[in-house]
């Protein structure tokens, strides 16, 4: 996947993130990874799991499809 990608992913989590009033601690509380990493999805600094992902998009009430939607951009 190109660096494109991570930071679209990136930028679709914070802002659905926000949607919700979430912290990043609260996301990553809720999608049970550590804050650490959490906060370098958001800005593409780590590459994340088809697993991982799939977690950060129910703990977000959405779908991966959602997330990964170009469309949108």
């Amino acid at each position: 996947m190109s660096a494109e990608f991570y930071k679209f992913l990136g930028s679709n989590i914070k802002k659905r993130r926000k949607e919700l009033g979430l912290t990043q601690q609260q996301l990553a509380d809720r999608a049970g990874i550590g804050l650490n990493f959490m906060g370098k999805i958001e800005v593409a600094f780590s590459k994340l799991s088809l697993d991982t992902l799939i977690s950060i998009a129910n703990a977000l009430e959405t779908s991966v499809s959602e997330l990964t939607d170009f469309s949108k951009k």
